[in-house]
């Protein structure tokens, strides 16, 4: 549990910092829409960062009662499922290397999330 623990905090700060100092070229990067401005980019960024540090602290601080495994499961279903709503019904971005990037991220999620389940 503890390595899933940690795998999920490594992921979620991978993409959260990046998304918080350099959101637009993150975005451009990504292949990913960018909007007017990197308010939106850097909120989503810090939620990722607070829940890599939510999951570090369940993982680090004995008896905690933090998020802990089975909040993380239901966070990367319901990404998951948000992210193949938008895929499906066309708003997902316009380029090919970005639709690439959300199923990826899909398919990460739903991954980590059936390992996740087998072991809690």
């Amino acid at each position: 549990m503890n390595q899933f623990l940690f795998l999920e905090s490594l992921l979620k700060l991978s993409f959260g910092l990046p998304l918080v100092l350099i959101p637009m070229s993150t975005l451009k990067l990504l292949g990913l829409p960018r909007p007017p401005t990197g308010f939106w980019p850097r909120l989503t960024g810090g939620l990722l960062l607070g829940l890599a540090a939510a999951t570090f602290i369940e993982l680090r601080l004995p008896g905690s009662k933090g998020l802990g495994l089975y909040g993380v499961v239901a966070i990367n279903l319901t990404v998951a499922g948000t992210l193949v709503a938008l895929l499906i019904l066309n708003s997902a971005p316009p380029t090919r290397r970005g639709r690439l990037a959300l199923w990826l991220a899909v398919g990460l999620l739903l991954t980590l999330s059936l390992a996740e389940i087998s072991v809690a």
